[in-house]
């Protein structure tokens, strides 16, 4: 549809995919016929078709909200500056601590889909024949693939390519639960649409490129019983097996995961509290309000939020003073970390500066960033 509006011409497709076809706009002349018959009467003019409606698929009740989590209000706090700035996020912490619980709240705290990204979306999902009677979905996606799935699962394949989940959750959220049990090359083929936001699959005549840029939200246990750490439990397992069990995350891939951040049990004095914990709501005002000064900032460039800046735009937007640079380099230094880290602590910094709708950027913007690194040390080295 959005190729014959292009072309200046009408469209005519099955009735079912109407509502689907209506999407590419409002000039477009579309036919939606329920047989060949109704189609000639249409063009003998006995019996004239209407244009189809554009549907939007009527999504059940409201989503998951923060507020049903007690405690965890650090972790809520990452979520919401991972969900600012579209940075990508890891969750290191013992079952049951709640982690896919807050996974399942993240698109809660996300602002509305803009149109471009709504027809994006609904382009993908249409190839992927996804769109159930043709309409839509104005939410953004969440796909929580198992760790059983294949590569061409994830990055998408087949005989007639098909877009995989990588693509699937575009402009929305990719999240890995149990991140060591998936197979670690099917990992490793995350690296490209995590740089680029795009990924290409190639056969022998061919190539596709479907966008995939999504933030990528991972949770994983401390080790392969889950209780390493834990006050509560006691770990029973060996240093050979943490080590095979972490070996199936490649530093490269951790590198390309901005926040890092543990999730401790909650204790059970903040379990059997009465008062709720934060509420998407808040959270959501705030986050749309970081990303609304994104737009105004990289108005005149391809880049959208702050996880996607350049080597050159970081160096021009987050700009420190003496005690913050002080502050970098020794956290550097100790942390071994590389230049790769170095920019994603700055882009989380700025985020972190837009939040407080602040202009520059302070010495305690730059240590919550830091500090959101710590898993390099901890568990990697």
């Amino acid at each position: 549809a959005i190729g014959a509006n292009a072309l200046g011409k009408g469209l005519i497709c099955p009735h079912g995919v109407g509502p689907e076809a209506a999407w590419a706009g409002a000039d477009i002349d579309i036919l939606a016929p329920r047989s060949l018959i109704a189609i000639a009467n249409h063009f003998r003019g006995t019996q004239v078709l209407s244009r189809p409606e554009a549907a939007i698929h009527a999504t059940a009740g409201n989503l998951p909200d923060l507020a049903d989590i007690k405690g965890q209000e650090s972790a809520k706090r990452a979520l919401e500056v991972a969900a600012a700035g579209g940075h990508n996020m890891l969750m290191v912490g013992p079952p049951g601590a709640g982690k896919s619980m807050l996974a399942a709240r993240l698109p809660s705290i996300l602002p509305p889909l803009e149109p471009r990204e709504l027809l994006d979306i609904s382009m993908i999902q249409s190839i992927a024949g996804e769109l159930a009677g043709g309409a839509i979905s104005d939410r953004r996606p969440f796909r929580a693939p198992h760790h059983s799935a294949s590569m061409a699962a994830l990055v998408g394949g087949g005989l007639r390519v098909r877009p995989g989940e990588v693509s699937l959750a575009h402009n929305g959220v990719l999240f890995l639960d149990e991140l060591p049990e998936f197979n670690r090359r099917t990992l490793e083929v995350l690296r490209q649409p995590l740089e680029d936001g795009v990924v290409t699959i190639s056969r022998a005549l061919s190539s596709t490129t479907f966008p995939s840029n999504f933030m990528l939200l991972v949770a994983l246990n401390p080790c392969p019983c889950g209780y390493r750490g834990d006050p509560r439990h006691q770990c029973h397992c060996s240093v050979p097996q943490i080590e095979r069990y972490m070996s199936k995350i490649s530093g490269p891939l951790l590198d390309r995961i901005d926040i890092h951040i543990e999730v401790p049990a909650v204790p059970f004095s903040e379990i059997s509290g009465g008062r709720d914990g934060t509420s998407s709501q808040s959270m959501r005002d705030q986050v749309t309000a970081a990303r609304r000064r994104q737009a105004e900032r990289f108005a005149r460039s391809r880049t959208r939020y702050n996880a996607d800046m350049s080597h050159r735009q970081v160096r021009e937007f987050c700009k420190l003073d003496k005690e913050s640079q002080h502050m970098l380099r020794a956290s550097m230094d100790e942390m071994g970390l590389s230049a790769r880290a170095h920019d994603k602590i700055l882009r989380v910094t700025r985020t972190i500066a837009d939040l407080e709708n602040a202009e520059e950027i302070r010495p305690n913007h730059l240590n919550e960033a830091i500090n959101y690194r710590m898993l390099d040390r901890q568990m990697w080295t």
